[in-house]
């Protein structure tokens, strides 16, 4: 597929920004996938480049905070396997859903994903008692892999409130460990989207480079000043993008709903 350099340049740049508020609070697709579908990708190809873009990102993100000695790889290692096996199963049902579907239940779900990061309350900076063991917290990543791997927009910020909600986690380590989690649930959705051959190499690597940038940026800024402040941007621009999304009379949704 082609793309206007006025275009690549811009989804590079969205890119940038989404490994930042990736990196921060989660919920980086929520402008790429848009921005994706905004340039004409179809919808599974969108979500099949957005994974390898968030995938490196994340692992860039997910370094940093390892070396800071964020990151509890042995409490999480099997939370991390079950978050895996979860995306997976979500990355193959989606290769065989009807791409008219998708693309008419991607603006309502973006929608809802812009409200809850527009009501959730504040997340606690400090650790807490855990409400639930390995085993509770590894069905509760299963769950959220198998979304990341159907869908995928905000799974970062889903698996962060799980661990400050059942995990007792402080914000930064959940946060940190959380980059551990959606790295394993990128990997393995961005693995069967590859086997699919649903990935568009040449933008989803421009994109890639920029959002280990954008990540760097955001994991900075989170272990420096916490995750605070990304949620009122993230749902404008959600928001704004899923109008751009709405205004075409040929989306699918307005077909349905007989406009």
């Amino acid at each position: 597929m082609h793309f206007a350099p006025d275009v690549f340049a811009f989804l590079v740049a969205v890119g940038f920004v989404a490994g930042a508020i990736d990196a921060l609070a989660g919920g980086g697709g929520l402008l790429t996938i848009p921005a994706l579908l905004a340039a004409g990708v179809p919808p599974v190809a969108a979500l099949a480049t957005n994974k390898l873009q968030s995938a490196v990102g994340t692992g860039s993100a997910f370094l940093a905070f390892w070396r800071a000695g964020h990151v509890d790889l042995r409490r999480f290692a099997l939370p991390a396997a079950g978050a895996f096996a979860g995306s997976v199963a979500g990355a193959v049902v989606v290769q065989h859903v009807d791409p008219r579907f998708l693309a008419a239940f991607v603006p309502v779900l973006l929608i809802a994903m812009a409200c809850y990061f527009l009501l959730a309350p504040p997340m606690s900076e400090v650790d807490r008692h855990a409400r639930v063991g390995r085993a509770g917290l590894t069905v509760a990543t299963t769950l959220l892999g198998f979304y990341d791997g159907f869908f995928g927009p905000g799974t970062g910020s889903f698996l962060t409130t799980a661990l400050v909600a059942l995990g007792g986690l402080g914000l930064v380590r959940a946060i940190a460990n959380t980059k551990f989690l959606n790295l394993a649930t990128n990997v393995a959705a961005l693995a069967a989207m590859i086997a699919g051959g649903k990935v568009f190499w040449l933008l989803g690597g421009a994109m890639a480079v920029a959002n280990v940038a954008g990540n760097q940026c955001g994991a900075w800024a989170a272990m420096r000043f916490g995750g605070k402040g990304v949620r009122p941007l993230l749902v404008v621009m959600s928001v704004a993008l899923t109008v751009k999304l709405l205004a075409d009379p040929a989306n699918p949704l307005w077909v349905w709903l007989g406009y």
